[in-house]
């Protein structure tokens, strides 16, 4: 729930809810660090590492303070107050991401760890040319370097018109019109940032080498891992959305194959939600172009790229597709049946949501062989 105002806790000390302590700074910028004010939805994840991966070793509150070491270079975050990849080190060891966090002071560099949000060039590979050089060319003022395909990727920096650029490859993103051109074409930079084409003067780039959709090598979730990790993600949907938790669930089962899906343990997206010209939304973290096969109503089939939603967590795509019925009008009838599990998958498989003749029998069967009706929150 957002705060309509911090509530700044008081007294010797502050404690995680894992245990851990937080030290108070005796003063906002003294030796034993700086002091800062969390600024978050609900709760902040502290972490082992500097990654939405790593450990939760504890959670802070919006409005807490916290008393920051140093920073360091992590894994980037779309967080409340920025999107940025810097992580703040407490003096308990433990990091939380800079994106919702808030000082008045500088945070020195952890033991000389270069600043977080430095741009680091790939060196060039031996024997290849690694990039194109190319032109920007502007008439609109300086044009932003993104973290993906999109205008809704959030901006790393500008480059000004007449900059020298070094581009490694191209991909599909949603469509500008710039200086130069017209154009859905998007520039992949160096280090992994993408650049309009509209505003760009380069020879012909190739395509960006697409990726298989391949699980890392980790243990897959038990099925009892896998719903116990689900619940929470699924309930809240329904309380914003609407979507009965057992619903949600059951199709996150039958559509990832219990997370198994290159889709689900890469990018975290359980039911296969695309990005729409680029854009991804307001819940999920970017975009991931996949090599995939379409087929049409001949039964012809041809390989294409199709560009998938990341999700930061397992909650977030759970909620992501809540939105996505929501929003979408064709699932309309649904919502007459938000308490009715079996009726509201019915309504949503008739509005086209699956072409298979047998997706409600499938959901539902699951629904019931795995007793998935006790996580609906309104029994």
């Amino acid at each position: 729930m957002r705060h309509s105002s911090r509530r700044l806790l008081t007294g010797a000390a502050l404690v995680l809810a894992a245990g851990a302590g937080l030290g108070l700074a005796p003063t906002a910028a003294s030796a034993a660090g700086v002091t800062a004010i969390v600024d978050v939805n609900s709760q902040l994840k502290v972490r082992a590492k500097p990654s939405l991966a790593a450990t939760v070793t504890g959670t802070l509150h919006d409005g807490q303070k916290i008393t920051v070491a140093c920073q360091v270079a992590g894994q980037s975050v779309r967080g409340k107050v920025r999107t940025t990849a810097a992580w703040d080190r407490l003096t308990n060891g433990y990091y939380v991401s800079h994106s919702y966090v808030t000082t008045n002071w500088k945070i020195p560099a952890c033991g000389g760890t270069p600043a977080a949000d430095r741009v680091k060039t790939k060196p060039a590979q031996s024997g290849a040319t690694a990039y194109v050089t190319a032109k920007v060319r502007t008439a609109d003022g300086a044009v932003n370097v993104r973290t993906a395909p999109s205008t809704q990727g959030a901006s790393v920096r500008k480059v000004a018109n007449g900059a020298t650029v070094q581009l490694v490859c191209s991909v599909p993103g949603s469509t500008v019109r710039g200086t130069v051109r017209t154009s859905g074409q998007w520039d992949r930079t160096t280090d992994g940032r993408y650049l309009s084409h509209a505003y760009v003067v380069a020879a012909t780039l190739a395509a960006c080498a697409t990726s298989s959709p391949t699980a890392p090598a980790t243990p897959s979730m038990t099925q009892t891992q896998f719903i116990a990790a689900a619940v929470p993600g699924a309930q809240q949907g329904w309380r914003q959305f609407g979507v009965p938790p057992s619903v949600t669930i059951a199709q996150a089962i039958l559509e990832s194959g219990w997370g198994r899906s290159g889709l689900a343990a890469v990018d975290k997206n359980f039911f296969g939600i695309k990005c729409q010209s680029g854009k991804f939304g307001t819940i999920a973290s970017g975009c991931h172009v996949y090599q995939t096969t379409e087929c049409d109503k001949a039964g012809k089939c041809f390989a294409t790229s199709d560009a998938f939603r990341t999700y930061a967590t397992m909650a977030h795509s759970f909620r992501d597709h809540g939105y996505f019925l929501k929003v979408n009008q064709r699932y309309t009838p649904a919502f007459v049946y938000t308490k009715d599990a079996n009726n509201f998958i019915w309504q949503v498989w008739k509005a086209g949501y699956a072409t298979d003749p047998n997706y409600y029998t499938k959901v539902t069967g699951i629904m019931a062989a795995y007793r998935l009706y006790q996580y609906d929150t309104w029994k």
